[in-house]
């Protein structure tokens, strides 16, 4: 019995040492870098060059993926960034504008007080204005506090805007020349060379932003173009008030006197600033 074990023991060492010889043959062969590839090694290499592709495509498509949406958050992030700086710029250069028209607006103002030295006068901003009635009447922000009185006339560094009409301590109701309530006439001369002729504003047309000057008797030939200032009389109007110029002339319905048409001097949908005026002998 011994004898068999020891056989079996010797039987087992030799098939050892053939299969590492056979391995190490294949091995060999394997390590010899200029010989064919078998059809099984072929078989192999390529079922593993598949598989890896299989594998190595849906994480190349998820790896793509994840790239090009971190770009396009990057992009949107700077777009979002751009378009808030561009709305700043708007921003502000809406502000600059609105700061410009402005300075422009009070720097006019300002060159128009050097001419009143004749009268004394209040500068006022305009607080309220109803929309629904736009050409008839605004509101300032100075009252009987600061000296003003029903009847004083306002203008603008355009021309002549309108009068007082009411007054409380700190605001003034301004009734606009636009009025379509003109219940009163107000008395203007037509310069014309070195000579003036008169007549009186009876209506406002506020589609073409004119005046109707009737009752103008002089033969004298008005020019398109010609100045139309107050006189000065039979109103609380200092007279050499800038009403607007002439655009158009014809004759009443009884050919007895002239009309004509004045476009004004001031743009009624855009004011801001005013002056109040009165005498100073009052």
């Amino acid at each position: 019995m011994y004898q068999n074990r020891k056989f079996d023991k010797r039987y087992l060492l030799i098939l050892i040492i053939i299969i590492l010889a056979i391995l190490l043959i294949v091995l060999s062969v394997s390590l010899n870098k200029d010989r064919d590839l078998s059809i099984p090694e072929q078989i192999v290499k390529d079922a593993g060059t598949l598989a890896l592709k299989v594998v190595q495509t849906p994480v190349t498509f998820v790896k793509n993926l994840v790239t090009e949406t971190n770009e396009k958050n990057d992009i949107y992030e700077k777009y979002k960034e751009l378009k808030n700086k561009e709305e700043q710029i708007d921003r502000v250069v809406a502000e600059n504008e609105n700061l410009t028209e402005e300075i422009r607006t009070l720097k006019k103002q300002l060159e128009l007080n050097t001419l009143l030295s004749d009268m004394v006068y209040k500068n006022a901003t305009i607080i309220h204005r109803n929309i629904g009635y736009w050409y008839n009447e605004v509101t300032i922000d100075k009252g009987r506090k600061d000296g003003i009185e029903k009847g004083m006339a306002v203008i603008n560094n355009e021309g002549l805007v309108g009068t007082v009409t009411k007054t409380s301590n700190s605001n003034s109701t301004v009734k606009l020349l636009s009025n379509e309530n003109m219940s009163d006439k107000i008395s203007v001369k037509i310069s014309i060379n070195d000579t003036y002729v008169y007549g009186l504003i009876s209506s406002y047309d506020d589609k073409t932003n004119t005046y109707t000057v009737e009752g103008i008797s002089e033969n004298t030939p008005i020019p398109e173009g010609a100045t139309v200032v107050t006189t000065g009389m039979g109103n609380d109007f200092p007279s050499g008030l800038l009403v607007g110029t002439v655009t158009k002339v014809t004759t009443d319905h009884f050919d007895l006197s002239k009309v004509a048409e004045v476009e004004s001097a001031v743009d009624f949908d855009k004011l801001d600033y005013l002056t109040i005026l009165k005498r100073k002998d009052n």
